[in-house]
């Protein structure tokens, strides 16, 4: 019986020894299993972008916590744990950013106009009044299609965001073709203008519009002019020879015309515009021909509108002179001009003398409209029209109705009056046989404005005198300076002043600021313009380490301009490191001397590689220096 007994114990132990080591063996398996899925859905996470949430394991359950930036994020963390493990095993102990936390989106707006229309892309805040935009942009389009495509967020608005979309929009009404981005204080604008003076005076007006906080960058162009009709207008009377007005298609026709206009006796300088609408390559060809017969009659007046070309000689030129001119230079004309010549007589005239109408402009802007008129609608058609071009309470009155005018005496008292609008002051006179229009003008192409709106008023056998004065006081964009003289305003400003760097860094010192501003007072009233700013350095430390120096406080110059709202889109930042040293590198002197900022007025003749320039500063030490002695 004992033995019996024994041997079921020893059985037991056995049994229960098994047990404990099946269990000890399974629980390290599972902990292994556990280890090993922690390991793999960590380094999962990790190669998705998840780094943000942790894993933990409990015993074969993996256990994903942090904070998800999104929804989606946390949606995706949770995928990608379950593609290690089963699904079943993973649990989300996750939370998502307060989205009031997340940083709101940047608000930017692109407008685009031309003569289709407007159209608007980009993303605006929720509490935009839609309508109130739509409404305001469909005033601007005059008409044309409007297409909104723009999405809307609701986030806080930046402080900037309004001004800079109203100072944009005010852009988009005087700019018909144009782009215009619009940022939180910042407004692009790339844009076409009609001439030359047209994108001056835009330009102008924009930077003294903007406001302040916004930024202002700026690029318009000035393609040329398309004129229609063609015209040239030049005469020869007893006062010389000269040009009402002129225009050319290409730089060779324009030098020929001129040529020719000079060895009919014309010795003052005259503009002869570059422009597109030319009716044929042979254009110069056929202007200087014309102008070389005229002169050969001895004097008259020569008009070219497209490829109609009329002359009207001098009264008293010989017949037989005039036969033989005008044979040859119609014969000799290229295709598609067509010539219509005539000499005419002297008027009979009577006791009474020719009729006449006149007006005056006075510099305070009075106006007098004196002499003859056909009725008494003609005369209220005439006072009306002053009184819309110049004012109401500037016009008056000292007509007479006459019967017996000329034919069309109406239409050159109109044509007349508008020539009169376009000077500052001065006269316009109506003869039966010629208009005069004399004056003074701040407009540099009144002359021949004035002479294309005669002849397509009263047609090319118009006779006109234009004798009109550019006065620059009268501009109003003469007293924007040259190019030249903006970059010798900044010699005279940074005259023994430098712009300094806190050392070690491109950070402007404080006390170098005011400088920096006196340099912007500068540059707002220089418009267009091509600006390097040239960094350098001295020759202590390593070149490469100069260069990025050099470069990096060029660069924080030109960011300081721009925060000055100076239109900077044309302007370069270069650094040359210790190149170009201006002194000797070996004295102390010399060293402070080469560390220096130089604008350069980028011209065709004048590249960064040969500048007009003058100094403005650079650090008192050289940053490279400093970090190789352990400064």
């Amino acid at each position: 019986m004992p033995l019996r007994l024994s041997e079921i114990a020893v059985r037991l132990m056995v049994f229960a020894f098994m047990g404990v080591l099946t269990y000890v063996a399974a629980n390290g398996i599972a902990r292994l299993v556990e280890d090993r899925s922690v390991i793999a859905v960590r380094e999962a996470l990790i190669d998705a972008d998840h780094d943000w949430a942790s894993v933990v394991g409990d015993g074969l359950q993996v256990i994903l916590e942090g904070q998800a930036p999104t929804e989606a994020n946390r949606f995706r963390a949770m995928s990608t744990a379950s593609s290690i493990v089963d699904a079943s095993r993973v649990i989300d102990n996750m939370s998502v950013v307060d989205p009031m936390g997340i940083a709101a989106p940047d608000f930017a707006i692109e407008i685009l106009r031309n003569d289709s229309g407007v159209s608007l892309i980009g993303l605006v805040p929720t509490s935009t009044d839609r309508d109130a935009l739509s409404a305001r942009i469909a005033g601007i389009a005059n008409g044309a299609a409007v297409t909104d495509l723009l999405e809307a967020a609701d986030y806080p608005v930046p402080e900037s965001w309004r001004p800079s979309m109203n100072f944009a929009l005010e852009a988009l009404e005087q700019l018909p073709r144009a782009k215009i981005s619009v940022s939180a204080g910042r407004v692009a604008i790339t844009a076409i203008s009609d001439s030359t003076g047209e994108k001056r005076r835009l330009e102008a007006a924009l930077v003294l519009a903007a406001p302040d906080g916004v930024r202002l960058a700026m690029d318009i162009s000035a393609p040329r002019p398309v004129i229609t009709p063609f015209i040239t207008r030049f005469t020869i009377d007893d006062t010389g020879a000269r040009f009402a007005s002129c225009t050319a298609d290409t730089a060779e026709a324009q030098s020929r015309i001129l040529d020719a206009a000079t060895a009919a006796g014309m010795t003052a300088n005259a503009n002869c515009t570059l422009a597109l609408g030319v009716p044929s390559k042979t254009w110069g060809e056929a202007v200087s021909m014309s102008i070389a017969a005229l002169a050969e009659l001895g004097g008259g007046t020569l008009t070219v509108s497209d490829a109609d070309i009329t002359i009207v000689a001098r009264i008293g030129t010989a017949q037989t002179t005039f036969d033989t001119v005008i044979g040859q230079l119609e014969n000799g004309l290229p295709e598609l001009f067509a010539l219509e010549a005539s000499l005419p007589v002297a008027p009979e005239q009577g006791d009474s003398g020719p009729p006449e109408f006149s007006a005056t402009l006075s510099p305070e802007g009075a106006v007098q409209l004196r002499g003859k008129v056909p009725d008494d609608l003609m005369n209220t058609t005439a006072e009306n029209y002053a009184k819309a071009r110049f004012g109401v309470s500037t016009v008056t009155m000292g007509t007479l109705v006459t019967d017996g005018l000329p034919l069309g005496w109406g239409v050159r008292i109109l044509a007349a009056l508008e020539s009169l609008s376009r000077l500052s002051n001065g006269s316009i006179t109506v003869l039966p046989d010629r208009i005069d229009v004399r004056g003074v003008t701040g407009n540099a192409d009144a002359s021949a404005e004035i002479s294309r709106l005669l002849v397509e008023k009263l047609g090319n056998e118009a006779e006109f005198t234009v004798d009109v004065t550019y006065s620059a006081e009268l501009d109003p964009i003469s007293d924007l300076p040259s190019p030249e003289d903006c970059v010798a305003q900044i010699s005279i400003v940074t005259e023994g002043r430098k712009i300094t760097f806190d050392p070690g860094s491109a950070t402007i010192a404080a006390a170098s600021l005011p400088i920096v501003a006196d340099i912007a007072e500068v540059l707002s009233k220089c418009l267009d313009l091509q600006i390097e700013i040239a960094g350098y350095t001295d020759s202590q430390g390593r070149e490469e380490m100069n260069q990025q120096l050099s470069q990096q406080r060029a660069e924080a110059v030109l960011t300081a301009l721009s925060a000055r709202r100076i239109p900077v889109s044309k302007y370069t930042a270069t650094g040359y490191g210790e190149a170009d040293p201006i002194a000797d590198n070996e004295t102390e002197a010399g060293r402070e001397a080469n560390r220096r900022i130089e604008f350069r007025l980028i011209t065709p003749e004048a590249t960064p590689e040969e500048p007009t320039a003058l100094e403005g500063a650079e650090a008192p030490a050289d940053a490279a220096a400093e970090a190789e002695a352990g400064q």
